[in-house]
């Protein structure tokens, strides 16, 4: 980890030589002219002036539905899964399922997103998604679903998120000016955890009167919403572009984000903390039901308060300078640690709830700075491949966490499973401070 944050010094001739045929490095001065232009002051006025933009609002309002019954589906499967089985490993064996294919398939959804028309592929990816959320659904109401074939279809919905996420967090750019993408990024994040408040809670009570079944079937009909939404967009034509072997694009992606100091720190410390912090999320329902004794409205609860907690850190993100952001998301690392282990070891409902809130609310800050980060400074033909690298060490790396923390957990506990990740969470800020700590304050000493 060390000699990841040790080559951050190299300077900009250096990262010339490294990329004689992957474009541009992202830590040019172009590209810091680029930052200035949108280091302007912020607020809920900025926010609001992004729906401005016809897409954008198709786009909100499609996705707000769908990111609902999303949640709803992923608090039903943990559940469902849990329930079916008491098991600890299984249940980090499903979170792993659903997302080890974004860390090895990502870079290849990057490579497409920066070749073909993005929003005709999500038509694709959300249609696939529909799918699966249908075929669960009918599993469950059948009464014959059997917990390999909700690993199964999780496996499967991994595969498409490869694509879909770095295509949808790559468009974001075609329907915003460069001018309101920071704001429309934090939009975007505040939509994703307004879905998390409001899914989790309905799924905790839907679980409750009417079995797992319901939230998958209503799941899948959201998709109708977002589908709608791409199929009435108009984007305006990108310029065609030479796609030359799929392998050699990909290399070239990953050289041209590992020449950026700022890019590279802030990615390595995403990855961290998301394979060994942000894995309680699928250590949730064990929390809920053997350390809070509770049921699957607290459950709910759980998941809708770390909802609140990241739509509060998605709100702060747009108030943040951009001078600012390798800090905060440094400071944010650190935080997440310290809540994390306070929350793990906490065996009252109310204090759960309060201390989740700030854990949330410092991860969606971490991912939120650095999805700003390299959305800001890298350039539009590489654009797709970056954002993949992001989906890769967030997305990514969770799964490997969450198996690693279940196996844990089946071994020590989930409280000291859950303080370890912590910790390492912890130390991986203070290594990327005193390693890299010119870069937070200085942007331009970067280079």
């Amino acid at each position: 980890m060390s000699e990841s944050f040790d080559n951050g010094s190299q300077d900009a001739s250096t990262q010339d030589d490294i990329l004689t045929s992957a474009g541009t490095p992202p830590d040019v001065p172009p590209a810091e002219q680029e930052m200035e232009k949108l280091a302007q002051p912020s607020g809920a006025l900025a926010l609001l002036n992004v729906f401005k933009h016809r897409n954008y609002r198709l786009f909100f309002s499609g996705q707000i539905v769908s990111l609902m019954g999303t949640w709803m589906q992923s608090v039903a499967q943990a559940w469902l899964v849990y329930s079916l089985t008491h098991s600890t490993v299984l249940l980090g064996l499903t979170s792993f399922a659903s997302q080890v294919t974004v860390f090895f398939m990502a870079s290849f959804g990057g490579m497409i997103a920066d070749r073909v028309d993005r929003r005709k592929m999500l038509l694709v990816t959300q249609g696939l998604s529909m799918l699966q959320a249908a075929l669960l659904a009918a599993l469950v109401f059948a009464g014959i679903v059997q917990v390999w074939e909700i690993i199964a279809l999780a496996f499967g919905l991994g595969l498409i998120n490869s694509v879909d996420v770095p295509t949808r967090q790559a468009m974001t750019l075609d329907m915003v000016s460069r001018g309101d993408l920071r704001h429309a990024i934090a939009l975007n994040s505040m939509m994703f955890n307004a879905g998390r408040i409001v899914g989790p809670s309905l799924a905790g009570v839907l679980i409750a009167v009417a079995g797992e079944g319901v939230c998958f079937a209503l799941n899948a009909l959201s998709f109708g919403a977002v589908l709608t939404s791409l199929i009435l967009m108009r984007l305006p034509q990108r310029s065609p572009r030479t796609s030359g072997r799929a392998l050699h694009e990909i290399v070239q992606g990953y050289r041209y984000t590992l020449a950026s100091p700022r890019i590279r720190t802030a990615l390595m410390l995403v990855a961290v903390s998301s394979m060994f912090g942000a894995a309680y999320l699928s250590m949730m329902p064990a929390f809920a039901r053997d350390l809070l004794h509770g049921n699957s409205t607290s459950y709910g609860t759980l998941m809708t308060s770390v909802g609140v907690g990241a739509l509060i850190g998605a709100y702060l993100l747009s108030h943040i300078h951009e001078r600012w952001l390798m800090t905060a998301a440094v400071g944010a690392a650190f935080s997440f640690g310290v809540f994390l282990i306070a929350f793990s070891h906490s065996h009252w409902m109310w204090l759960s709830i309060a201390l989740v809130l700030p854990t949330a609310c410092s991860l969606m800050l971490l991912g939120g700075t650095t999805n700003t980060i390299i959305q800001t400074l890298s350039d539009e033909h590489m654009r797709g491949r970056v954002i993949s690298h992001y989906t890769q060490c967030f997305m990514g790396m969770m799964p490997w966490g969450s198996l690693l923390l279940g196996w844990i957990a089946s071994h020590v506990g989930v409280s000291d499973a859950v303080s370890f990740g912590g910790l390492v969470v912890m130390a991986s800020a203070a290594v990327a401070w005193f390693s890299h700590r010119d870069v937070g304050v200085n942007p331009a000493a970067a280079q």
